[in-house]
């Protein structure tokens, strides 16, 4: 058992760096010479407010009940 140990621990170092370094995040692009950059947030901001307005508007048709006679 031993002599086993000794003979794959080598290798499941080796394996397991390589598989680290591999996953490891590139570098950031160059987008040219401007160093102050503004991110990228235009449509984002519009689903999450869109969202919200749905999640409110459900709240208040539950709390307030089916206001439409049957």
């Amino acid at each position: 058992m031993i002599h086993f140990i000794k003979k794959t621990a080598p290798l499941a170092i080796l394996v397991s760096t390589l598989a680290l370094t591999s996953i490891a995040q590139p570098p950031p692009p160059d987008y040219g010479e401007e160093e102050n950059q503004p991110a990228p947030i235009g449509s984002g901001i519009v689903i999450l407010l869109a969202l919200a307005g749905a999640y409110g508007a459900k709240k208040v048709y539950d709390a307030t009940g089916s206001q439409i006679p049957k």
